[in-house]
Order: structure tokens, then C-alpha cells, then sequence
């Protein structure tokens, strides 16, 4: 998946938010769609581009991260 499309998807996603009342109720439901919705692939390129300055990224995305880190976080699980 192209870092682009990536963006694109997590600025939609702080657009949609934005709009709620609280604000930190919005950065919780950012990280919770995150969270929830991307898979580790997704997560780890996201988390990449963030650490490379995070261009293109929504002010309401970046401060979701800030707030809740545990929305980037990939979780390993052995194989049963």
C-alpha cells in the first residue's frame, strides 16, 4: 500500500471526527478506527512515515497519535 493512500485514509478518517463536540472523545474514536480497522502492514507503514516528519497528516491525526500511541501498536501473536 502506497504511503499516499495511507494519508489520504487516516486525514479522511480525522476529517469525519473532527467534527464531534469533544475533542477528546475524537482523538479516542481516531485511534480506536485505527486501531480496529488497519491491518499491521498499515500500521507499521503509517508509523514509518510519522516518524519520517509525518508530511501530509492531518493536525487532528498526529494529535490522535500523540494522545494514543496504542493505536500504531502491532500486535504479535505465536502461532497456536
Amino acid at each position: 500500500m502506497h504511503i499516499e493512500n495511507l494519508v489520504k485514509m487516516a486525514n479522511q478518517i480525522g476529517s469525519f471526527f473532527e467534527a464531534m463536540p469533544d475533542r477528546d472523545e475524537a482523538l479516542a474514536d481516531i485511534a480506536a478506527h485505527i486501531k480496529k480497522f488497519w491491518e499491521p502492514r498499515m500500521k507499521r507503514a503509517f508509523l514509518a512515515h510519522l516518524e519520517a516528519g509525518g508530511e501530509g497528516v492531518h493536525p487532528i491525526v498526529l494529535e490522535a497519535v500523540a494522545h494514543h500511541p496504542e493505536m500504531l501498536q502491532i500486535v504479535l501473536r505465536a502461532a497456536a
